[in-house]
């Protein structure tokens, strides 16, 4: 049965990857990080006892990832989601976390369908996708709106059980996204979308109002909610 509720017996208020962690299983398990940026969560999983591989098309976050201090045996790829670099029935695991809204809505079915295609018999597929609202979101939304693109990246997953995928388990949570500071927050906004660059500056000043609006002060960072949908699939 599917649970579309929110994730049950814990507070409305968690970070992304006490719920990666909490609702899948790591140790021992092969694992693919489809998007995985700047190896963030590539490395918590691997902490967590599991062979991770990341794969990124974005060559800045690529350098990135290779440039911080490897924690296991984590390996990155240069690669796309619609043409994973493994063999087929050779993985346990494949998460797209914020990426797969990333993929061309064209190939959005595709890259479901090579997650299914290198899964084990009993794998999983753990989508995380942020939804279209909320201070993180307005926050961004001037120079990275991403409403639609979201919004078919989640009719994807609905139509995953044509592509040998079935739906397991739904569930929303709210992820507070910390930002050092605004000139933090330009930098990685540039780093994942360096062709907005003009855009940002011509927007510099209403988008620095708008983060110090939105965002709470918290110790040494500021906090913008952001709510997140989990999608849990599994390969019969």
């Amino acid at each position: 049965m599917t649970n579309t509720d929110t994730h049950p017996h814990t507070p409305a208020h968690r970070t992304n990857s006490e719920v990666l962690t909490a609702t899948v299983e790591l140790s021992g398990k092969k694992v693919v990080d489809v998007g995985c940026g700047e190896g963030n969560l590539v490395r918590l999983m691997t902490r967590h006892g599991a062979k991770v591989f990341g794969v990124e098309c974005n060559p800045q976050q690529l350098e990135k990832a290779h440039e911080q201090k490897p924690v296991g045996g984590e390996i990155y790829h240069d690669g796309r989601a619609e043409a994973l670099p493994f063999a087929d029935a050779s993985v346990d695991l494949v998460v797209f976390f914020n990426s797969l809204h990333h993929v061309a809505v064209d190939a959005m079915d595709k890259a479901l369908s090579e997650a299914a295609r290198v899964l084990k018999s009993g794998g999983q597929v753990y989508v995380c996708e942020p939804v279209a609202e909320g201070p993180h979101f307005e926050l961004m939304q001037p120079v990275h709106d991403e409403t639609i693109v979201r919004a078919k990246a989640y009719e994807a997953v609905q139509g995953a059980d044509s592509l040998g995928l079935t739906l397991d388990q739904e569930f929303t949570y709210l992820h507070p996204a910390h930002h050092k500071n605004f000139a933090q927050f330009k930098e990685r906004m540039l780093r994942i979308n360096p062709h907005r660059a003009d855009d940002f500056a011509q927007l510099e000043s209403q988008l620095e109002a708008a983060f110090e609006r939105l965002g709470t002060p918290d110790a040494d960072s500021f906090v913008f909610d952001q709510p997140m949908r989990v999608n849990l699939l599994s390969k019969p």
